[in-house]
Order: C-alpha cells, then structure tokens, then sequence
C-alpha cells in the first residue's frame, strides 16, 4: 500500500467519478427513459414528473449514508468505508439495469425501483465526505483548495460518463431498441466499473490524520452528537451555502434534458451533447478554480461563482430557447462554469469546518442535508413551475433565491484557507 498524496488523491478521483457516473446515470434516465418504462398509465409529462419523484428518494437516503457512513468513518477509518460506499452504490446500479418494466411486472417495478434508487443515495452519501477527507488529510497544508477539488472533478466526470453511455446508445439504437434494452447496458456496465475503482482503493493506506487521532485515543464516542453540539454554526453554513450550488447545478445539467425534450421538442440528442460539452470543460475549470481559492480564499472564488450562476440564469432559457444547437451548448458551457467556480473550492471549505475526530461526519452531514433541499426537489420545481406558469422564466427566479441563501451564508462564513487541520477544533 502507499500514503502518497497523488496516489489517494487518483483514487479519490476515480472512485467518485464511478460513484456519480452511477447517480447521474440514473438521474439522466429519468428524464428519458424511465418515464415511458415505469409510469406509462399517465401522460408523459406527469410520468417524467413521477420518474423525477424516484430520482429524489436518493437525495433523501443521502444524509442516512452521511450519518451511518460518516459514524464508522470517524470510528473506524476513512478507507473501509470508501470500499463499502463503492461496492454498494454499484451493485444497486447493476441492479436498477435488470429491473422489469412495469408492463412486466406492474406495479412492482416502480418499487423495486424506488428502493434500489434509495441504496444508491445511501452509498453516495457516505462516498463524498470520505474521498473530499482522504484527499484532504493525505495532502499538502497550502494545496487543500486543489486536492479537495480532485473528488469534485468526480461529478462532472461522472456526468460526462453517463450523458456519454446514454448518448452513444441513443444515436446508434432505435427508438425501440434504446427503450427496451438499450439503457439497460449502461447501467450494467457499472459492475466492470466498480472492479476497477475497488481495485484502486485497496491500494491506499489509511489517512495520516485519523492515525493520529486513533493513536492518541480521542476517537469521538458518538460522533453525530459532538458535531451538533461542537460545530453547529459550521454545518448550517455548510448546508446553506451548498443549497444553491445544488440548485443550479442541477437546473443546469439535469432539468435542461427535460426542458430541451419535453418543452422545446428538441431530440434528446441535443440535450445530451450540451450536457456533455458543458461536463468537459468543468474537468478542468473545478481544479483551476479550487487552486485559484489555495491564493485569494475560498469564500470570493465561491462568492463570484454564485453571483455569476444568478446572473445566468436568466440568460440561460432564453438562449435554450432559440433551438439552435450552438446556442444551446454555449449556454451549458457558461452555466457549468459557473456552476465550477462554486465548486471547486467547496469541498476544502466543508471540510476545514470541521475538527479531525468529527470531521467525517460533519462535513457529510452538511453537505448531504443540503442535497435534499438543493438537488432532490430542483427538477421537480422547476418542472412545475413551468407547468402552472407557461414561463421557464420561474425557474430563473427559483434558482436566484436559492443562490442568495449561498451568498448570505457566505457572507456568514469564515475564510477557512488558513485553518490548522491539526488543531484539535477547527474553524466553529
């Protein structure tokens, strides 16, 4: 086994890349396929509404993950929890590819469905916290903003997994073929996935930090508890600065699929080839932008990215209107960028929250909870919204307020790109 640094860091990387690709998966299939295969007894736009309310059961079962997974990951060890989140998250995923359609099975089929979509959230929510720490804590003091940002790279590589799969299938399958058994492969093909990213974890020692802490016996007893009590006005910034990051990111990336289809009649192929481009820069932007916070300070990179992402969004559906393929993309692009501004220092500025004995739990709790009243109801409103109002102009207005609650926050918050990781407690 080996401690270093890029090492961890490349395992990190890849381990959440796989994660997300399996979230993300199934994110994008509910806004194309699910809806038809699932729910077809109601009319497309109420079945793809129904298909999202599966979607969100995996935000919910995040915080679960946060608070069992983060448990063990402050008592016994980030790495063992880092193979069990994997291992869990891809078997459901595997699974979730060899489920019925409901004109098989009926009505069993949403269910199996709905519980597999809540296996999903349970591993995710233990995976981000212990890949963002390993990343963290293996890493050098003055390069936190950047190594953090590595497991972040994740979920847009994860996303450009998953839009790609789908995106291959769609243009060389038929209408028939892809709904039938098309998607199904990709989501099998996360079991050779999860082998290989498996295999890569086994190779990482055990972080330097949690050592230390293990070795002088201050191991916290029940560390939910402590962090509620220790660290609260750390896990209610963390939360609240991520709501709108989530918001954003997923009126960006997810909910355009279902715009550019079912409003604007546009093949799935141009949604996809947005999302896609959109995804490939954000590989690069997150790393830059998490460097960029390691010299000025996690909270003005973060500021401006959110200030940005406001801005946008009123540009955003106008350009998604003129259903121009160019257009489109051009607007992806600069709303995922964005989108990486927020990004790429958030990890490093949860995570320096919290004191090393907590830390696991701490930064999963706040970074989960806010999944829920970020990313898990942000496809359902604004589907919605557009639904009662005519005007994605709503949604807009939707994705404004929920960045204002990250500025506040923000402005709340203390620059934590000096914090000691060794003290015993972290910025509180």
């Amino acid at each position: 086994m080996t401690s270093s640094p890029r090492r961890v860091i490349v395992a990190s990387l890849i381990g959440t890349s796989l994660e997300w690709y399996d979230f993300f998966l199934y994110g994008s299939a509910a806004a194309l396929v699910f809806g038809k295969l699932f729910f077809p007894q109601f009319e497309s736009l109420t079945g793809t509404l129904l298909a999202f309310t599966t979607y969100a059961v995996g935000f919910v079962a995040r915080p679960l993950g946060g608070i069992v997974f983060g448990h063990f990951g402050d008592r016994a060890g980030r790495r063992n929890v880092l193979v069990v989140t994997l291992v869990l998250m891809g078997a459901a995923t595997v699974a979730i590819g060899l489920v019925p359609s409901y004109a098989s099975i009926g009505v069993t089929a949403p269910i199996l469905l709905v519980v597999l979509r809540f296996l999903q959230g349970l591993g995710l929510g233990g995976e981000w916290g212990g890949a963002v720490i390993m990343s963290v804590e293996h890493g050098g003091e003055h390069r936190r903003g950047l190594n953090a940002s590595w497991p972040q790279v994740g979920v847009p590589a994860g996303n450009l997994l998953a839009a790609g799969v789908l995106w291959i299938l769609n243009g060389t399958l038929s209408e028939a073929a892809f709904l039938s058994w098309g998607w199904r492969v990709a989501f099998l093909l996360s079991g050779v996935l999860v082998i290989v990213g498996l295999w890569i974890r086994l190779t990482i020692t055990e972080s330097p930090l949690f050592a230390e802490v293990e070795q002088s016996g201050a191991k916290a007893r029940m560390p939910l508890v402590e962090v509620l009590r220790r660290h609260p006005r750390g896990l209610l910034v963390a939360m609240a600065a991520r709501i709108g990051t989530d918001v954003a990111f997923y009126t960006f990336s997810l909910y355009v699929l279902t715009y550019i289809t079912g409003t604007l009649g546009r093949p799935r192929s141009v949604g996809l080839a947005a999302v896609l481009i959109g995804s490939a820069f954000q590989l690069a932007l997150i790393p830059f932008f998490g460097a960029l916070s390691d010299r000025i300070g996690r909270r003005p990179v973060y500021a401006a990215g959110a200030a940005g992402a406001a801005v946008w969004a009123f540009a955003f559906f106008p350009l998604l209107d003129t259903e121009n393929r160019a257009v489109i993309v051009l607007a992806t692009v600069v709303a995922l960028a964005t989108h990486a501004a927020m990004y790429g220092p958030q990890a490093a500025f949860i995570v320096e929250m919290f004191s090393t004995r907590l830390r696991y739990s701490g930064a999963s709790m706040g970074y989960q909870i806010a999944g829920i009243l970020g990313g898990a109801v942000a496809p359902l409103i604004s589907i919605k919204l557009v639904q009662v109002t005519g005007s994605a102009f709503a949604v807009s207005v939707y994705v404004l307020v929920a960045l204002l609650i990250t500025l506040v926050a923000l402005w709340f918050a203390p620059e934590t790109s000096r914090t000691d990781l060794h003290a015993s407690s972290a910025t509180t």
